[in-house]
C-alpha cells in the first residue's frame, strides 16, 4: 500500500511505461530493449484489432512454409478467397461443380494442376432446385453420375428454425456455417452465389460483411474459398475486367483472386475463361491467351470441355457503323414506345448508360432541328 492505502498494482506503471520513461532520461541497455521489443510485439494468440510484428520477423515466419498448392491451375490457389463470376446462363455452377468435383476426387480437370489427393468439399448451392441438379447430373442409359462421398452440396432447410435464437439472420448463417466446417473438417468451400447468403436492404453493404466474414474463417479454419457471382448488363464489345463483378466494385478487393466467364460473340456456343486478379502468382490467362471451352455432357456429367487457348479480342462483338446504327434504332424505337430509361435497358440488353446516352444524344438532335 502507498501512503494513500491504494495497492501497488492500482499505481505501479506498467513495464513498458516505465522502459520509454528511462530512454527518454538515457540510452537503454541491450537487456532492456530486448525487454520493451518483446512487450511491444503481440503474442501470436493476440486478440487485438491488429498483430505486430517487424518486418524481419514476417520474413522469417514465412521461410520454410510449404509453397500453396494449385486448386484449379492458375486461377485459383490454396488458401485463397476468389471470385468467379460470368452473366446468367454462361456456366458458372456447371464449373464450380466440376471444380468441386475434382478436388473431391483427387483427379484433376486435364489442363489444369490441382490436388492429386481427395479433399472434402463443401459447396453451398443456392442457385439449382434438388430436380435442376438431377437433370445435369443424370442420364437414361447410365443413371445418376456417382459423386465422390466427400463431395458435399449444402443447401437451405426451408422448416429450419433456429433464426430466432440469434440477434440477426446474418449472425444465424454465420453460425450454421462454422458449425458445418467444424463437423466436416473441409477446407475447400465453394459458394454459388454471393447473393444468396447476403443480407440487409443494402445490397453493397450486407455483400461486404459477408465477405468480411468469410475472410475471418478463411484464416481461422485454413479454407480456400471460391466465391459464385453475377456480371451486370455489359457491352459485349468489352473486354472483361473488375468493373464487370456485380454490385460494390470494393468487393473484389476483398479477394485473393478472381477469374471470369466470357461468351464468345463470335463463336456460338463457344467460352471462355479470363484471369481478372492474382496475388499469389502471374497473370498466365490475360487477355492475349484466354482458356477456351465448351459446354457438354459427358455421359451423366455436365461440365466444360478445354479446346485451347486464344486471344479475348477474337471473341468480342466487333461493331460496324451498321451494327452501331442498328442499336440506336432498337433502343429509340422502345423509348418512344414510352417505356422509361430502365425499361429500355432490361428489354434491349444494353446497359443503362449506354440507353441514357443514345437518348440523350437524340433528344438534343431532335431540339437543334
Amino acid at each position: 500500500m502507498n501512503k494513500y492505502g491504494i495497492p501497488p498494482h492500482l499505481y505501479e506503471r506498467p513495464m513498458e511505461i516505465e522502459l520509454i520513461r528511462s530512454m527518454a532520461r538515457k540510452p537503454l541497455t541491450a537487456k532492456q530493449n530486448q525487454t520493451l521489443n518483446n512487450l511491444l510485439r503481440s503474442p501470436d494468440d493476440t486478440k487485438d484489432a491488429f498483430i505486430v510484428k517487424s518486418a524481419a520477423d514476417w520474413l522469417h515466419d514465412s521461410n520454410g512454409r510449404q509453397q500453396d498448392g494449385q486448386l484449379f491451375g492458375d486461377f485459383w490457389t490454396e488458401g485463397e478467397l476468389c471470385f468467379l463470376f460470368a452473366d446468367t446462363n454462361v456456366g458458372k455452377s456447371i464449373l464450380a461443380v466440376q471444380i468441386g468435383d475434382a478436388l473431391s476426387r483427387g483427379v484433376p480437370i486435364p489442363g489444369f494442376a490441382m490436388p492429386q489427393k481427395p479433399e472434402t468439399v463443401l459447396y453451398f448451392g443456392f442457385e439449382l432446385s434438388a430436380k435442376q441438379f438431377e437433370k445435369r447430373y443424370n442420364c437414361p442409359q447410365r443413371g445418376n453420375y456417382k459423386f465422390a462421398p466427400d463431395f458435399y452440396r449444402v443447401v437451405f432447410n426451408p422448416e429450419a428454425t433456429g433464426a430466432a435464437k440469434f440477434s440477426s439472420y446474418t449472425d444465424y448463417l454465420n453460425n450454421a456455417i462454422e458449425n458445418l466446417l467444424t463437423v466436416s473438417k473441409a477446407h475447400i468451400v465453394i459458394i454459388d452465389n454471393i447473393t444468396c447468403l447476403r443480407s440487409g436492404t443494402e445490397a453493397a453493404t450486407g455483400a461486404i460483411s459477408l465477405m468480411r466474414h468469410l475472410q475471418q474463417l478463411k484464416h481461422k479454419y485454413r479454407l480456400s474459398v471460391l466465391v459464385l457471382a453475377h456480371t451486370p448488363k455489359r457491352n459485349p464489345a468489352k473486354p472483361l475486367s473488375r468493373n464487370d463483378l456485380q454490385g460494390s466494385k470494393m468487393l473484389i478487393n476483398f479477394a485473393d483472386s478472381a477469374f471470369a466467364i466470357g461468351e464468345s460473340q463470335t463463336t456460338p456456343g463457344a467460352r471462355y475463361l479470363k484471369q481478372i486478379k492474382q496475388r499469389s502468382g502471374e497473370e498466365v490467362y490475360g487477355p492475349k491467351n484466354v482458356c477456351l471451352a465448351r459446354v457438354q455432357k459427358a455421359a451423366a456429367f455436365l461440365q466444360f470441355s478445354f479446346t485451347g487457348h486464344g486471344a479475348e479480342a477474337n471473341h468480342l462483338l466487333h461493331y460496324s457503323e451498321q451494327t452501331r446504327k442498328q442499336a440506336e434504332d432498337h433502343i429509340l424505337t422502345l423509348y418512344n414506345q414510352g417505356r422509361s430509361l430502365r425499361k429500355v435497358a432490361e428489354a434491349s440488353g444494353f446497359s443503362y448508360g449506354t440507353v441514357h446516352r443514345v437518348v440523350r444524344r437524340w433528344e438534343k438532335d431532335e431540339k437543334g432541328k
